[in-house]
C-alpha cells in the first residue's frame, strides 16, 4: 500500500450520506497515513444512513465556508441519494468540486449517487464514469459515457457504483494519491 503521509484529503458530505461510502474511504486513507477532513455545509455532526436505516453520525472538521480546496491533495464524494441531492444544490459545494477536480486536476473519487454533483457542476460531460445504476440516465443525459463497472478511472476522476465496490474504489483512490 502507498504511504500517504503528508497528503491531505477532503471528504465532502452532508446529512444522510451512505455510511460505508464515507467511513470506508476515510479508514483506508487514514490507514495509509493521509490526513482527512470531513467538510460539510454546516458545523457539528452529519447523519449517516445504512441504505435506508439510521447510521452513525460523524463530526464535521470544517464547513464549506472554512475549507480551502487549495489545501487538499484529493477529494472524496460519498453517496447516499439525499446527501448527493442536497450537496448538488449548494453552490459552494459545486465550486469546491470544480476547483479540485477540474481546475487543479487532483484525484476526485465519487461513488454511488454522488456523481449527481458532477452533473450539476457541469463536470460530467465527456467523462467515462459509473454510478449507482438508478442514475445512469442522468449521467448519460448530462453527456457522460456511463458504464457498469466496479471502478472507472478517467484522468483524475475515479467513480464506483455502490458499497460493494469500496475495496476497488479505495485501492484506486490510494493508488492515484500515491502516484
Amino acid at each position: 500500500m502507498a504511504d500517504l503521509s503528508g497528503k491531505k484529503v477532503a471528504v465532502l458530505a452532508t446529512d444522510y450520506f451512505e455510511e460505508a461510502e464515507l467511513t470506508g474511504p476515510v479508514k483506508a486513507l487514514k490507514d495509509a497515513g493521509a490526513k482527512v477532513d470531513i467538510i460539510a455545509p454546516k458545523n457539528g455532526e452529519i447523519k449517516g444512513l445504512e441504505h435506508v436505516d439510521p447510521g452513525q453520525s460523524v463530526k464535521v472538521d470544517k464547513t464549506l465556508d472554512e475549507a480551502d480546496p487549495n489545501n487538499y491533495d484529493a477529494l472524496v464524494l460519498p453517496g447516499g441519494a439525499v446527501n448527493a441531492d442536497h450537496l448538488r444544490m449548494e453552490r459552494k459545494a459545486r465550486d469546491f468540486v470544480t476547483k479540485i477536480m477540474d481546475e487543479q486536476g487532483k484525484p476526485t473519487a465519487v461513488i454511488c449517487h454522488a456523481p449527481w454533483i458532477l452533473v450539476s457542476a457541469g463536470l460530467a460531460r465527456g467523462k467515462k464514469l459509473t454510478s449507482y445504476f438508478t442514475i445512469q440516465d442522468d449521467m448519460r443525459n448530462a453527456g457522460a459515457d456511463w458504464v457498469d463497472e466496479e471502478v472507472v478511472k478517467d484522468g483524475n476522476l475515479i467513480t464506483s457504483r455502490q458499497p460493494d465496490d469500496l475495496p476497488a474504489f479505495n485501492k484506486a483512490l490510494i493508488s492515484a494519491l500515491g502516484a
